[in-house]
């Protein structure tokens, strides 16, 4: 008889008298000194932005902006966190954004309103999750090689539906949505959203089995599945889940935006799995944290902003944002060697 054994749950979990601590703990105040980290960089681009253009970059609106961009690859991000914790990879999710949303916002799908449009940038999000999950988990296919197809059809796709035209949203009830009479308490609905997203993700994959075997098969997923976890099926519900979220990005971008383009979503797989690592989340699978994935997005989200305020070149920016992300990657060796 083959007994299953569950991983420790948060902090409650205790060791027997005289047992050792258990070696998840160890971890707990790494992943503290990690977040402290990452909140301390984030502090120190407000100084930065705040020295450099102290009217602008500090100004409510500029402040809001950056919250409501950083929104929308905040929550493929999400979803990007999980796929890596188990992994995993997709490339593919800033085309999947960009089908989304201009499949969403064609003439046909907007004569049903608010609710189409969403329900239509969902389950095209969700579908093409689907399709990823399939030829990775039950076709056998590379994530990189399964994604990176995706990422192809879908950007075609899009191009395809739009024949190269942007289309413009008429639907009242979205439109308002960007606007500054809808804001609560001065918060932006988008980031509101984003904020869901985040502690919805962050209890998921910290307080529930979900979340436990999607750790789990990162770390060994033999060894998850003598466990008893099915592996394929977890890894199909990842990408669902990825697609999930891809889909509520490209209805917030159409809020945004107030369109939808097949340029949309361009170079979303590189900002979400660089937030992911710089956050703490192994690409190799296996450890990973949503608060960590924020902050990284927040911290990318704050780079971009202050470089358009100062008019540096966008080819700057970037070299700054690989910096980082080869830091980042040279930290995670240095500490992982040490675990």
């Amino acid at each position: 008889m083959t007994q299953s054994i569950s991983p420790p749950r948060g902090d409650t979990g205790k060791a027997a008298p005289g047992a050792a601590p258990p070696a998840w703990r160890a971890l707990v105040p790494r992943a503290d000194v990690r977040i402290l980290s990452l909140l301390g960089v984030l502090a120190a681009l407000v100084v930065i932005g705040g020295i450099t253009k102290p009217d602008q970059f500090l100004d409510t609106r500029n402040l809001q902006l950056v919250l409501t961009q950083a929104s929308v690859i905040g929550v493929v991000t999400v979803g990007m966190t999980f796929v890596i914790t188990s992994g995993g990879i997709d490339l593919s999710v800033g085309a999947i954004v960009a089908l989304a949303s201009v499949w969403a916002t064609t003439v046909a799908t907007q004569e049903y309103g608010f609710a189409g449009v969403l329900f239509t940038a969902v389950i095209v999000g969700v579908g093409c999750g689907l399709i990823n999950g399939l030829l990775v988990a039950y076709g056998g296919m590379v994530p990189f090689i399964a994604t990176l197809a995706m990422l192809a059809s879908a950007r075609g796709l899009a191009l395809q539906i739009t024949d190269g035209q942007t289309q413009i949203v008429t639907i009242d009830s979205i439109l308002e949505l960007g606007n500054r009479d809808s804001y609560v308490l001065g918060i932006p609905p988008l980031v509101l959203v984003f904020a869901v997203v985040t502690v919805i993700g962050w209890l998921v994959l910290n307080r529930t089995t979900f979340g436990r075997r999607t750790v789990a098969v990162g770390g060994n997923a033999e060894a998850a599945r003598l466990a008893g976890i099915d592996v394929r099926r977890q890894r199909l519900y990842l990408y669902l889940l990825s697609g999930l979220c891809c889909g509520i990005a490209a209805f917030l971008l159409i809020v945004l935006s107030g369109s939808g383009q097949n340029t949309n979503g361009n170079l979303y797989e590189l900002d979400a799995i660089a937030a992911a690592i710089i956050g703490g989340t192994l690409l190799t699978g296996g450890r990973s944290t949503i608060t960590g994935s924020v902050l990284g997005v927040l911290i990318f989200t704050t780079i971009t902003n202050i470089f358009a305020l100062n008019n540096l070149q966008s080819d700057v920016q970037q070299i700054a944002k690989g910096a980082i992300i080869v830091a980042a990657v040279l930290v995670q060796r240095r500490t992982t060697s040490t675990t």
